[in-house]
């Protein structure tokens, strides 16, 4: 399985931080957004990855993450001139995905929980058609909900319900199979010009090949794509690594956990860091456990 990140998107929600910069350039606390779903791809055993950004926002991506063969990865770039929604993410990358499976994770949305990698591998294990990664929400009405049946399956999805039919917010996470990336062609556009991920989803559903993963109890997903959101965002990570001493989305330690570079490769990523961060001497007491 490969994993497409998109990175694009005007960023409207975020203006005027977003003016000059990418909003997944934007700092989480301590380290640029973009490090939180790229390190949830990598824990779930990814290691080729596509980053799909603006044609004004790429280089500078390039120029944090390299080609990723400092981490054991394989990255790529491509170009969305305008955001044609989520879903021409699978048309960019149909070429990328070649005859694998892909997993698509959005670029704002935040997920950590220990038992996430689990779930993710075994959604990829057992896909066939779509899985689409659902969470309990208090305010469904805000996203597009799952429409379950009575023994949990996925029946529908509906886009921001005013009455909604469940709790269950489908986030920005998807897992599609090779075959399954040809129905992005097969929808039409929006009235907006954009290729909604929701109808691509409904079309799989419809046939009986799209199922929902529901990430519960000690899972938390957030999404950083306003104001609000994005300090809240800072404020769970700042609280959670000062009370427990521990680094989320640390894309050297995850790299190393999970044997994509080995203690003399990590050496020299600690040497590039700083030991007066946080994040720095984190990296750094690796190499001593």
């Amino acid at each position: 399985m490969r994993g497409i990140l998109l990175a694009g998107g005007s960023g409207s929600r975020l203006l005027p931080l977003t003016l000059i910069n990418s909003k997944q350039l934007l700092p989480v606390y301590d380290k640029p957004l973009v490090y939180y779903p790229l390190s949830v791809l990598m824990l779930a055993g990814m290691r080729e990855i596509l980053i799909i950004s603006s044609a004004a926002h790429l280089e500078a991506f390039r120029s944090l993450l390299g080609d990723g063969g400092h981490l054991g990865l394989s990255l790529q770039y491509a170009v969305q001139d305008e955001p044609r929604g989520i879903g021409e993410a699978l048309v960019i990358g149909r070429d990328f995905a070649g005859d694998e499976d892909v997993c698509l994770i959005l670029g704002d949305n935040i997920f950590y929980g220990q038992g996430l990698p689990g779930q993710l591998r075994e959604a990829a294990r057992t896909l066939d058609g779509c899985a689409v990664f659902g969470y309990p929400v208090s305010d469904p009405e805000r996203y597009g909900v799952a429409v379950l049946g009575r023994g949990g399956e996925l029946v529908d999805i509906v886009e921001k319900p005013a009455d909604p039919p469940s709790n269950i917010a489908v986030t920005g996470l998807y897992m599609y199979s090779n075959d399954a990336l040809s129905y992005a062609e097969k929808i039409t556009p929006s009235a907006r010009g954009e290729l909604e991920i929701t109808d691509i989803n409904r079309l799989l559903v419809e046939q009986g090949r799209g199922r929902i993963v529901q990430l519960g109890r000690g899972i938390a997903w957030l999404d950083a794509g306003t104001h609000d959101s994005l300090l809240e965002a800072s404020q769970y990570v700042q609280v959670l690594q000062k009370r427990q001493g521990m680094q989320i989305a640390c894309l050297e330690e995850t790299a190393y956990r999970m044997g994509y570079i080995d203690r003399r490769q990590l050496g020299r990523l600690a040497e590039r860091l700083s030991p007066g961060t946080m994040y720095g001497r984190h990296v750094r007491s690796l190499l001593r456990a």
